[in-house]
């Protein structure tokens, strides 16, 4: 087993929203460890030094000791998940996780490229990487920092699945053996739309017209202008007419009742009174 990092962290008492405010006004970061074989424990960690830490970790995946002032105990761990504010990046909380030395466990480890695609360098292909971390079950004396995948002899359309990976002593790969962990893919084709400009004709071209087209001349087309509205307005007169005949046959027909000889005059309505006669 490698040297594991050391990381100074205290004890802490106090639990809840507000304490773990108070603590990140003073710089601190508030904490929990928590293994197979023990109680949780609360723990607050300086800011200044996890940043430290984190940038010797760089991703890896390395066990941490953990050293404390009220115990002389040392405790081995690694780095279970660290939480952020979203808006200004601060450290909100860090989980930790024991390790006995004599026991396996479970960790997530990063997986790590290796060499140059032989579809990458001579077929033009595009290496994906499907799974950055791979599950693994190993001592703490066996943890690898990342998996190595060697991808040199990797061509266009072929893939390295967990199945495939080279064994490590004393780890034990936990994904599907199925999954792949890399690719190489053919670029995707751009989709090029060719537009075609229309034809607008300049000032002063001649545009040539369809065959059997022919364009009247202009004496032509002054006549055919009024023909069309001499039609319109043929039209429209018998139409008129009706309307005018219409509206004065009823006077024409009220004019030869009242003028009727030997007509009788209409009964006046009950109760009206009749009408005074003319004066001679």
């Amino acid at each position: 087993m490698k040297n594991p990092l050391t990381l100074k962290v205290a004890t802490r008492a106090q639990t809840g929203r507000s304490a773990s405010r108070r603590l990140r006004k003073v710089n601190c970061i508030p904490a929990i460890l928590y293994g197979k074989h023990s109680n949780p424990e609360k723990l607050s960690i300086d800011v200044p030094e996890f940043t430290r830490l984190l940038k010797v970790v760089a991703g890896r995946a390395l066990l941490i000791e953990l050293t404390r002032d009220d115990k002389p105990d040392k405790a081995l761990s690694f780095l279970q998940e660290i939480q952020r504010d979203p808006m200004t990046d601060r450290y909100l909380h860090v989980d930790l996780h024991e390790v006995k030395p004599e026991e396996r466990f479970e960790i997530r480890v990063p997986v790590r490229v290796v060499g140059e695609s032989n579809g990458v360098k001579n077929q033009s292909g595009v290496l994906e990487i499907a799974t950055h971390f791979l599950r693994i079950r190993c001592l703490p004396k066996d943890l690898p920092e990342a998996v190595d995948v060697d991808v040199t002899p990797l061509d266009v359309g072929h893939t390295i699945k967990v199945g495939e990976l080279k064994p490590i002593a004393g780890v034990m790969f936990l994904d599907d053996k199925g999954q792949t962990v890399v690719a190489c893919v053919e670029p995707v084709a751009e989709v090029v739309q060719e537009v075609v400009a229309a034809e607008v004709p300049v000032e002063g071209e001649v545009v040539p017209l369809a065959e059997g087209v022919e364009i009247p001349a202009a004496g032509d087309a002054t006549k055919a202008a009024a023909s069309a509205a001499g039609d319109a307005k043929a039209a429209a007169a018998p139409g008129a007419a009706d309307k005018k005949g219409a509206a004065a046959a009823p006077a024409a027909g009220a004019k030869a009742a009242a003028a009727a000889p030997g007509a009788k005059p209409a009964a006046p309505a009950p109760g009206a009174k009749p009408a005074a006669p003319a004066k001679k």
